[in-house]
């Protein structure tokens, strides 16, 4: 693998379920903020944003996960588990991805540019509660979500309460793609010891991953109202909603590849949902 190579790998650009699920929700928040008509400007900062964040996010992450990876048939492929790049290279790299999304913030306003250090801070924390709470994948919901009160700030230049139901939704979507993706890392997570909402749930996994999504179900309503969206943005829930129940069904064997199928089809359930919303504010 030449460095090149590697660096690519180690960003994982090739697999952007990843930037998808980052991407989506802060297309909810910039179309929400701008009443359906978001700036072309702020559009390509917020998905150039995306894409480098979670690039970094993956630097970060394998660099958390380094000594852990290679005892994982998944992961043991990974350019610094295999030493195609050093721990000091995945640092550096991960501060210029870091330096380069900084640089795009900076042609925003001071209250978008203060909240990107918010972003900056839980994108660096997430890989590191895994040893230490069996809710890593909040931490994960809640960088995933900070884009959300950032694209806000850029547009209306305030952070109005009405975020925080949105950015909950995100956090919450989060406990149900990414507790299907740690089944497939389970086995190998009981030995080595990485803590996971998969190993917390254990037996009554769908039963709390069907909580989850009637959570979000709920606030995703309750943003329609606060929103005051229309009939369209409801059909699209109802479609999220049989989704779900669909994803419940097939969760249910506990068959690790249907598991990583789950997580890998449910960015489009972001997608749907950013339609909605786009084409309910395009009719109102």
């Amino acid at each position: 693998m030449s460095k090149v190579s590697a660096y690519l790998a180690l960003t994982r650009i090739d697999r952007p379920v990843g930037i998808y699920l980052v991407l989506w929700p802060a297309l909810w928040a910039l179309w929400l903020a701008s009443n359906g008509l978001p700036d072309l400007y702020l559009l390509g900062i917020f998905i150039f944003g995306a894409v480098l964040m979670r690039s970094a996010g993956c630097v970060i992450n394998d660099f958390a996960d380094r000594h852990f990876d290679g005892h994982v048939e998944r992961t043991c492929n990974r350019p610094l588990a295999t030493g195609n790049i050093s721990a000091k290279e995945a640092l550096i790299f991960f501060s210029l991805l870091c330096l380069v999304a900084f640089a795009l913030v900076l042609s925003l306003n001071t209250l978008t540019i203060y909240l990107s250090f918010g972003a900056l801070f839980l994108a660096a924390l997430y890989p590191f509660m895994k040893r230490h709470t069996y809710w890593p994948q909040a931490f994960l919901g809640a960088a995933f979500a900070w884009a959300i009160p950032m694209a806000f700030a850029a547009v209306q230049n305030e952070v109005p309460w009405q975020v925080w139901p949105v950015f909950t939704a995100t956090l919450v979507w989060s406990l149900i793609y990414d507790t299907a993706y740690a089944i497939s890392d389970k086995k190998d997570d009981l030995k080595i010891g990485i803590k996971s909402t998969a190993i917390l749930f254990g037996e009554y996994l769908v039963l709390w991953i069907a909580f989850f999504q009637l959570i979000m179900l709920s606030l995703l309503t309750w943003i329609g109202l606060l929103f005051s969206l229309g009939v369209v943005y409801y059909i699209g829930l109802g479609v999220v909603a049989l989704w779900f129940i669909n994803d419940l069904r097939r969760l249910s064997g506990h068959d690790e590849q249907t598991a990583f199928k789950v997580f890998i089809q449910n960015h489009w359930i972001g997608l749907i949902i950013l339609i909605a919303i786009a084409l309910d504010l395009a009719n109102s």
